[in-house]
């Protein structure tokens, strides 16, 4: 090394060294490319065997006439499927009853599971027992829920009859009027999914910001304004999350509608898309138009899905 005049040693002039890590080796990509391969493939053969294909096939059936009691194949009808569900008398009011049943399902069910996960995040007595007691339903089959709930909805003896007389009151029908039954079910199912969100909104109770807490506290925040501004802001994710998943549930009850009312009454009284599928393939035989309402249940809850992913979206940004 040179030095100066002033005796400072001299900087060589050159290239300046190389910044950054070092180039990584074509082998160690390729292992990762491997080792991803290897993780994704079988998830998504498994999603093409199950899921993709199934989809293609019932879109597929849906411009046929097939019929799986009869021995030969599907004939083209084209899209006569569709005109038909469209024009047809009681398109109008299992559309309305899945309307009905869904978002009332949906609401009430999330609403009251946030309720009780506010209840049972405090330190109470026997807070643990209350919590399992809650969520129990939730893994019961529905269709046992659904016999179960036959004798407390039953108006010649059950358990509504006997509160409802204890006040003078009469007691609905609700086996043979279609409001009623719609009621029946409805609250059913509510009762059954309750500890599902309630116990989603706990956990996310459980995970909030407690140094949010203690500041609206010491701002003198009153309960609605730190429930409104700091603990719904945080719950914004889990609520999203379960309008989703409350949603797409809501929409598939099949067996505790065919354990309480078969549909009715009256016809269509309770029917549902999803139980439209199932009586038009399995009790009429007609798979080709049972596979088209499933196509058109399936794009309804797709364009659901998208307009609340965009809301979310949305209100991120915001």
């Amino acid at each position: 090394m040179e030095s100066s005049a002033l005796g400072a040693p001299a900087v060589r002039s050159g290239p300046p060294p190389p910044v950054g890590p070092p180039p990584r080796r074509s082998g160690t990509d390729r292992r990762e490319w491997l080792l991803a391969a290897g993780l994704l493939l079988p998830n998504l053969a498994l999603l093409t065997m199950f899921v993709y294909r199934p989809l293609i096939d019932n879109f597929r059936l849906s411009f046929t006439d097939y019929n799986i009691s009869a021995p030969t194949g599907a004939n083209s009808v084209g899209t006569a499927n569709y005109v038909e569900w469209f024009g047809r008398d009681d398109t109008r009011t299992i559309v309305g009853n899945t309307i009905i049943f869904t978002f009332a399902t949906v609401i009430i069910s999330m609403v009251l599971g946030l309720a009780l996960a506010l209840l049972l995040d405090q330190k109470l007595r026997g807070r643990n027992v209350v919590r399992s007691l809650v969520f129990a339903p939730f893994v019961v089959s529905g269709a046992a829920i659904g016999v179960a709930f036959q004798f407390v909805f039953d108006p010649s003896f059950g358990l509504i009859r006997d509160l409802l007389s204890r006040v003078g009151a009469s007691t609905p029908d609700f086996f043979q009027d279609s409001t009623w039954a719609m009621f029946m079910v409805t609250t059913t199912y509510i009762w059954k999914n309750l500890g599902y969100t309630f116990v989603i909104y706990l956990a996310a109770l459980q995970g909030r910001r407690i140094d949010l807490d203690e500041a609206a506290e010491i701002d003198g925040a009153t309960p609605w304004t730190h429930f409104r501004r700091v603990l719904l802001p945080q719950l914004r994710p889990t609520t999203f999350f379960l309008s989703i998943t409350v949603l797409l549930n809501s929409v598939q009850v099949f067996d505790l509608i065919y354990a309480q009312t078969r549909g009715g009454p009256v016809g269509t009284g309770t029917t549902t898309l999803v139980f439209q599928v199932y009586q038009e393939t399995f009790v009429n035989m007609r798979a080709g138009y049972g596979a088209t309402v499933a196509t058109i249940m399936f794009l309804i809850l797709l364009t659901i899905t998208f307009i609340q992913v965009r809301v979310m979206d949305r209100g991120t940004k915001a």
